[in-house]
């Protein structure tokens, strides 16, 4: 992995969130750009979260630089000429120590909001 990933100490940056949907979506076999724009609309509308089209491709760009995942185009379906970009696991262990290091931060951010709420509503 290129970019190692480091803690700020406060709540989980967004691109790390992203790619931690989008890592568990391809290995679902989801492997779309579009698709996987569309379902994570749709997963996080209900919260009031709305991933942009430019951070999903640089969350995807980034997998794709780190390793992590490749990228392939196929013709779409029903279509004589057009193509889409299909993006695979490249690096299973890579994946996985990622989403290791997401699911640290994930536990201390729960930590962290649940003494907010703790400290400040009750």
């Amino acid at each position: 992995m290129g970019e190692k990933r480091e803690s700020t100490g406060f709540l989980i940056k967004q691109r790390a969130f992203l790619k931690l949907y989008l890592l568990t979506s391809i290995e679902k076999e989801r492997w779309y750009g579009m698709q996987l724009l569309d379902e994570l609309r749709e997963s996080f509308k209900p919260f009031g979260f709305e991933p942009q089209h430019s951070e999903v491709y640089r969350a995807l760009h980034d997998l794709l630089e780190d390793g992590i995942l490749s990228r392939r185009k196929i013709k779409e379906e029903g279509s004589k000429y057009k193509e889409v970009a299909v993006y695979s696991i490249a690096n299973k262990e890579e994946a996985k120590a990622y989403k290791k290091l997401v699911k640290a931060d994930l536990d201390r951010c729960e930590q962290l909001l649940r003494k907010a709420l703790k400290d400040n509503f009750s």
